[in-house]
């Protein structure tokens, strides 16, 4: 499913920037650039997005005052070169504060986070509904990034200096260690299981001794873990 987004920034770099770091990521889809928040609100009114990206100090009003002027907001990240509002920014549910200039890595990190956010968000079409509750991160493996549903994931396994993602159809391997592993995607609703392995909760089948089943896999459970796993599944 695309991601629906705008650009509200008044400077045409930014945009650049913006719309390059995008262009990166599968199922981004630019609606509109808007260079101030008029032109935006007037796009709103008749449009629906799923994410804006939005600067802060612009002619005519900020971006905190167009954002008071939303009936329905999507979720929000904010890029701007001011860190001093950020405090402001999260008090009005945004979902993250990017400070100019912000790298490639730090963008994807905000991007995920609006990908599985409970932001405030128009309500999709019907059709979109189903599709909708599966939420979707984007993995960074050597040069390329692939979007996954995080329902799709029965577990990590840490792996020398890298990381497997292992999915239903699939694995990803990504460069870090489990202990860096929220970096690349949320963790909540996994469970470490030993000191290699981190599993999805919803997936496992049964416990079995000091083992784990997880759709066609059987993986060892630790007996420092052990007892951390018994208290969460009771």
């Amino acid at each position: 499913m695309s991601v629906k987004y705008i650009i509200v920034d008044d400077e045409s770099i930014a945009h650049d920037i913006i719309n390059k770091y995008c262009a990166m990521l599968p199922n981004m889809k630019l609606m509109q650039d808007c260079y101030d928040a008029i032109e935006a609100i007037e796009y709103l009114n008749q449009h629906t997005v799923d994410l804006i990206f939005l600067d802060l100090n612009m002619p005519k009003l900020s971006g905190f005052e167009f954002l008071k002027t939303l009936p329905n907001q999507p979720r929000v990240i904010v890029t701007t070169a001011y860190k001093e509002h950020a405090l402001e920014g999260y008090e009005l549910n945004i979902t993250d504060y990017l400070l100019k200039p912000f790298s490639f890595e730090r963008f994807l990190k905000a991007v995920n986070k609006a990908s599985t956010s409970n932001s405030i968000s128009p309500s999709p079409p019907k059709s979109e509904v189903i599709e909708a509750k599966s939420e979707r991160i984007f993995l960074r493996t050597n040069n390329r990034h692939i979007q996954v549903s995080l329902d799709d994931i029965l577990f990590v396994e840490a792996s020398g200096n890298y990381v497997k993602v292992v999915l239903k159809d699939e694995v990803v391997t990504l460069r870090g260690v489990l202990s860096s592993l929220a970096e690349h995607m949320p963790t909540d609703g996994f469970i470490q299981v030993h000191r290699s392995f981190m599993v999805a909760q919803k997936h496992i089948k049964s416990i079995e001794g000091n083992q784990i089943l997880l759709d066609k896999y059987t993986l060892p459970i630790g007996k420092s873990f052990r007892s951390q796993l018994d208290q969460l599944l009771k």
